[in-house]
């Protein structure tokens, strides 16, 4: 049976700092992220089952990624828990707003590993994370493939 990759786009918007950055970056900022989530597996033979021909409902591929992603990063700051901005996630989780404190630099690229990870949990044992892109800007993003982490 063919294996057939199929793509689903997400955006959200989230707000980060780079603790210890030698740029701008160091500031409170945030981004428009656009995240596309790409997984393979072979589309449903049984003509009997209502999902006969797909590899995955694009529906349930939405469900995991808004809930273990967009649900949770979207209108969110995020920080390193490791660093001083701890200090600053409490002033700003005082005042109600929405912080996410993780033990990673909170860059495009261990944002991604953390989807990727989170995402992976959810799928189907028959269907398989194959990459995943996340734009930062327009020019800038990181992309993880399931073939360069095995």
């Amino acid at each position: 049976m063919s294996k057939i990759r199929i793509t689903k786009q997400f955006t959200f918007e989230t707000g980060h700092a780079l603790y210890g950055y030698d740029g701008k970056c160091k500031n409170v900022h945030g981004h428009s992220y656009k995240l596309s989530v790409t997984v393979i597996g072979s589309p449903i033979t049984d003509s009997n089952n209502v999902k006969f021909g797909m590899v995955i409902d694009f529906t349930d591929l939405k469900k995991i990624v808004k809930e273990e992603v967009v649900d949770q990063f979207d209108h969110a700051t995020v920080f390193n828990q490791n660093t001083p901005h701890v200090e600053l996630a409490k002033e700003l989780k005082n005042r109600d707003h929405h912080v996410i404190l993780v033990d990673y630099q909170p860059t495009s690229e261990n944002m991604v590993i953390d989807f990727a990870d989170r995402i992976k949990k959810r799928l189907p044992e028959n269907i398989a994370l194959f990459s995943l892109k996340l734009q930062e800007t327009e020019s800038s993003f990181a992309e993880w493939f399931a073939s360069d982490n095995m």
